[in-house]
């Protein structure tokens, strides 16, 4: 007896990096937990009787990973999960599946308002999916968030790049940033044990990974409340980042989320002297003014963030800051936005996202007096975007005539025929890229390349080969064909 063709399933993930992660743990559990990679060129993957496909049209089965950090994030949200919905009134999609921030945050008001959806499940209810694809599940699966860590046990699979991956290190948050809410949906910090995210580094390595991007809310209280808890003896982020970045196959391994307080001498060390640990941070500061910092609850102010970068400046060759800031905040004025802005062109950022004050009802912020008018924040934006692009300009063509080390993530997306690549201080869908011009290079290659042009945010640049200097290359290819995308603020 033949068979029943497998139905079809399609994923929908929104927001951060970290919900990259949680999507990539759903799609495992939809392929019943096989441990195989999704193509980059876009194609389908197979197993069992769901199959991946990225065209939401095809599929009987459709789950949108929602973000609920922002506004502008829930209005996304929402609206995909309509646009969605609409596809059931067609007759293709037998069940949508709506989860991530914005149902832990709103399961009630959602359930009510969205009767479309077939099952609603939180931000630590990944697993649960297992049950709704059997057909076995009620409609209202949000769980409580601190239930929720990632294992290397768990199924995932990759579904971009496949030589570049995201490895979260924790979950949760203990900060009480005036503007945030992420500890409401996500819950207190809880950091997986060491030994277990080098056991899922292994197993992307084996796959063909080969840069790791490490992320959580806050990754400098990594290990805090593994020690606190007594579950882990001394479990440090420095010993982590050393541990991963020493993982054998692994070329590049990346931090994000930083906080910038006092960062140990051992992590400066990686980030300065490992050959596998990239000299990238990633420390999001918010402000600049005293006293916005103070009323955004950071728990420091410009002097120590100033010292921060001053040291991470003068001990770490090459290093590329990234960092974001965010606008609008109840409280600033316009001699704060300026102290703000004068702190960016004293630091001179290599990348800069910067958000507009979302003013979320049951965040500490929301019941602040001073709110700034939203087209004096949309204002302020525009003006910081501005003065932060001038900034990445002139340092993209400082790059002109040197040659980088490429990790080659395959087609540019904006011309199928030209190669697209990252060097070291672009991080994975949030910084620039490298457009590859000459010379034939495949999707996970590291290759040399010497930079010939630079844009904004992106380079283009020729594949140099030791070997064959006198190679005849492609033909060339310019930026003012390719454009130049701004980065992604991401938080």
């Amino acid at each position: 007896m033949e068979a029943p063709a497998p139905r079809k399933i399609h994923f929908v993930s929104l927001g951060c990096p970290k919900n990259r992660v949680d999507t990539e743990v759903m799609v495992g559990v939809a392929l019943n937990g096989m441990a195989r990679m999704a193509r980059a060129d876009g194609g389908s993957i197979e197993s069992g009787t769901f199959e991946l496909t990225t065209e939401a049209d095809e599929a009987e089965v459709i789950v949108v990973n929602t973000c609920g950090f922002i506004g502008e994030a829930k209005k996304e949200s929402i609206a995909t999960i309509f646009e969605m919905a609409e596809l059931k009134k067609l007759g293709v999609c037998k069940k949508l599946v709506v989860t991530g921030c914005l149902s832990q945050r709103y399961p009630g008001e959602l359930s009510a308002q969205m009767p479309e959806v077939d099952h609603f499940l939180g931000s630590s209810d990944m697993l649960k999916l297992a049950d709704v694809l059997a057909g076995k599940a009620d409609r209202m699966l949000v769980g409580n968030p601190a239930d929720w860590v990632i294992r290397a046990s768990d199924p995932r699979v990759i579904t971009g790049h496949r030589a570049s991956a995201y490895v979260k290190i924790a979950e949760g948050c203990n900060r009480t940033c005036a503007f945030c809410t992420i500890p409401e949906f996500r819950g207190k910090q809880r950091s997986r044990a060491t030994d277990d995210v080098v056991r899922e580094v292994e197993q992307l390595v084996s796959q063909g990974v080969r840069e790791v991007n490490l992320i959580s809310q806050d990754t400098m209280a990594y290990g805090r409340d593994l020690t606190a808890l007594a579950k882990e003896d001394r479990a440090t982020l420095a010993d982590l980042v050393r541990r991963v970045a020493d993982v054998k196959g692994l070329s590049w391994a990346r931090v994000f989320y930083l906080y910038p307080e006092t960062i140990d001498d051992a992590l400066v060390d990686l980030l300065a002297n490992h050959p596998r640990v990239v000299p990238y941070v990633d420390m999001p500061l918010q402000h600049a003014s005293d006293r916005m910092l103070k009323t955004m609850r950071r728990g420091h102010g410009k002097d120590r963030q100033k010292r921060v970068v001053e040291r991470m400046r003068a001990s770490i060759p090459d290093l590329v800051f990234r960092t974001a800031f965010i606008v609008g905040h109840p409280g600033e004025t316009q001699a704060d936005f300026d102290e703000l802005c004068a702190f960016v062109e004293w630091a001179q950022f290599e990348h800069v996202g910067v958000f507009k004050y979302s003013d979320e009802e049951s965040a500490r912020s929301h019941a602040l007096d001073g709110k700034v008018k939203p087209i004096v924040a949309a204002n302020r934006w525009r003006k910081l975007m501005a003065l932060q692009r001038t900034i990445a300009r002139e340092k993209n063509k400082r790059l002109v005539g040197r040659e980088l080390e490429i990790l080659v993530e395959g087609p540019s997306e904006e011309h199928e025929l030209v190669m697209m690549g990252r060097h070291r201080g672009q991080a994975p869908e949030i910084d620039g890229q490298v457009y590859l011009s000459g010379g034939e290079v495949l999707p996970g290659q590291l290759r040399r390349v010497r930079v010939t042009q630079a844009a904004d945010y992106d380079l283009v640049g020729d594949v140099i080969d030791a070997d064959d200097e006198d190679r005849p290359v492609k033909k060339k290819i310019s930026l003012k064909v390719l454009g130049s995308t701004p980065p992604r603020a991401h938080q």
